[in-house]
């Protein structure tokens, strides 16, 4: 016999259904909920299922974002064997049957079905060093897309009471630069004081500036101040909502600074990380990334599947007498692996610090490839590249 069971998975329960070999389920579905009384009694019928066939059985079900994950732990801490099944995987199949039947009960059946059609390779257990690395750099993705939609909103505010005030400072989002927009918003206030007064109050909040330095900020500021075009503010709600914006990029970046620390700290224990930073163009916080996304490197028997997993592979098509000479990629992997190689590639060949990379793609240019798909062939190499040093466990040699 060769048991599975099918769990489609939702947000607080999951329906169940098991078969003790290929066409011949198990008793009727049942649904569980996501708590430790339900998930001990699951293994329990698991446990029933195994005394029945003579086998452990296997557990297949679809990856759901994060509402997997109690049954995955469960799993995982009983050392039950499952199959995580890319959801794309099971959507084509169940399109394949001719009645169109979607419920839940339907679709843990359907699982069970596709399991005995199919060959699936169990899934690969992650060390929790590069789990807890890859979940701390998701994070810092989150948070620095909600940074830069406050920034946003800021510019928008900043546009309403002091446009000028961009002058002042090179960096705009500096320590400096926002805690003297927050003791100066207005041009009222600027003007209000006199060139020491600001010189001294920029130098106290960037002390490791020299005094010099500080004063010809007190003249820009005074100068920006003369040019704004709101000498008045006719709405407190903008000074309310600057200082409230001001207090919440300070937020922001004191958690972005705590997450790359974290992230640094947590990498620089995997031994892969080292040896993708030794490519030129891939910084701290690049390799991060990317080894977080990749993980172990024996998940993948050829470069083709990590190649494929990151979505860069080209799509195909061809029917009868077509064939498809410009294909797209796939874009059906890790779309943060994705964009991590992406920045890589640009680090690596812009400044030229990738020489090998960077004569691929002058070479690819050369044979007439459009910028884009040039870089695609960059990105399609490296990632060869890193698959090679992971596999030897290398660093890399720039030989040109």
């Amino acid at each position: 016999m060769n048991p599975v069971v099918g769990i489609d998975v939702a947000k607080d329960e999951s329906e169940v259904q098991a078969f003790l070999e290929k066409g011949k389920p198990y008793g009727e579905n049942f649904s569980i909920k996501h708590n430790r009384e339900e998930l001990d009694k699951f293994i329990g019928f698991l446990g029933e299922i195994r005394s029945i066939t003579g086998r452990k059985p296997v557990v297949i079900l679809e990856s759901t974002g994060h509402y997997h994950t109690p049954i995955i732990q469960c799993l995982e801490e009983n050392e039950i064997l499952y199959i995580l099944l890319n959801p794309i995987i099971s959507y084509q199949a169940k399109k394949s049957s001719l009645r169109k039947v979607k419920t839940d009960a339907f679709d843990a059946y359907q699982l069970c079905v596709l399991y005995y059609k199919e060959e699936f390779e169990p899934y690969k257990m992650r060390g929790i060093h590069l789990l807890n690395l890859r979940n701390l750099s998701r994070q810092q993705e989150i948070i620095t897309n909600m940074y830069v939609e406050a920034k946003l909103q800021f510019h928008t505010i900043l546009d309403q009471v002091f446009p000028e005030y961009r002058k002042v400072f090179g960096d705009l989002f500096s320590k400096v630069s926002l805690l003297i927009l927050k003791e100066y918003p207005t041009s009222e206030k600027v003007l209000e004081s006199n060139e020491d007064d600001l010189s001294n109050s920029i130098r106290e909040y960037c002390p490791s500036r020299s005094a010099l330095w500080a004063r010809e900020k007190a003249r820009k500021l005074i100068d920006s101040a003369n040019q704004n075009p709101f000498q008045k503010v006719m709405y407190q709600s903008h000074l309310f909502n600057l200082n409230m914006y001001i207090d919440i990029l300070f937020h922001y970046q004191g958690h972005l600074s705590e997450l790359e620390s974290q992230m640094i700290s947590l990498a620089s224990e995997i031994e892969e990380y080292k040896i993708i930073q030794s490519i030129p163009g891939i910084g701290e916080k690049i390799a991060a990334t990317i080894i977080s996304e990749i993980g172990e490197i024996d998940r993948f028997n050829h470069p083709k599947k990590l190649v494929a997993y990151a979505g860069i592979d080209p799509s195909v098509y061809s029917s009868g007498k077509f064939t498809a000479t410009t294909n797209r990629i796939t874009k059906r992997g890790s779309s943060r692996l994705r964009h991590g190689l992406y920045l890589a590639v640009l680090c690596g060949i812009r400044s030229s610090r990738n020489k090998k990379l960077k004569e691929f793609y002058d070479k690819k240019q050369s044979e007439g490839k459009p910028s884009k798909v040039a870089l695609v062939a960059c990105i399609n190499k490296l990632l060869q590249w890193i698959y090679a040093l992971l596999k030897r466990k290398e660093v890399f040699l720039d030989l040109s």
